[in-house]
């Protein structure tokens, strides 16, 4: 028979609490852990503020902004994207034009490289005219789909955005989930 020390059963309790505690301390450092690589490296959530966006984006919406898609390319004409206007804003807008593009707004068409560029996104907005510009080197024109509401690259504040500005492309709409779609 195997004899049992006074308090032996204690201490075996309070060596499985122990580990059972570091068993969740290890799962919950490596949570947090996952999470701020993801976010860091992959995805963020951005809120729409304002309506410089509408009618593409509304105003609170929530959406997931893909970093990892710039890894492997850069972003193209028509993508929307989030860029920092600033240490402590960021900005969501539409690509127009990119480095070395030719781009002009003349009686309400925007041209880009000489040719009128479609864009059915928008819904009968007056544009002032622009230009011509040419869009530097490692750099793109950013506009947003309410050309009368937007604070974009067409204001000297703003100008041309850097790629390396770039946070990612907007590519869902998960807030309000009634609204819920891909970009």
């Amino acid at each position: 028979m195997k004899s049992e020390h006074p308090g032996q059963k204690e201490t075996e309790a309070a060596e499985s609490i122990r580990r059972e505690v570091k068993e969740w301390v290890n799962s919950i450092l490596l949570a947090v852990v996952l999470a701020v690589i993801i976010r860091v490296f992959f995805f963020q959530v951005t809120i729409v503020e304002g309506t410089s966006m509408s009618p593409t984006l509304q105003n609170y919406e929530r959406l997931i902004v893909n970093k990892a898609v710039y890894y492997f390319r850069k972003p193209q004409k028509g993508e929307i994207v989030v860029f920092n206007y600033s240490s402590r804003r960021d900005f969501i807008k539409r690509v127009i034009a990119l480095e070395g593009d030719a781009l002009e707004i003349k009686n309400n068409l925007l041209y880009i490289n000489g040719q009128v560029w479609e864009e059915p996104y928008l819904k009968g907005e007056h544009m002032p005219d622009f230009g011509p510009a040419i869009v530097p080197s490692e750099h793109a024109f950013v506009m947003g789909d309410n050309r009368n509401d937007s604070m974009d690259s067409r204001d000297p504040a703003v100008g041309y955005v850097s790629l390396k500005q770039i946070r990612g492309k907007a590519s869902l709409v998960f807030w309000p989930l009634f609204e819920f779609r891909l970009l």
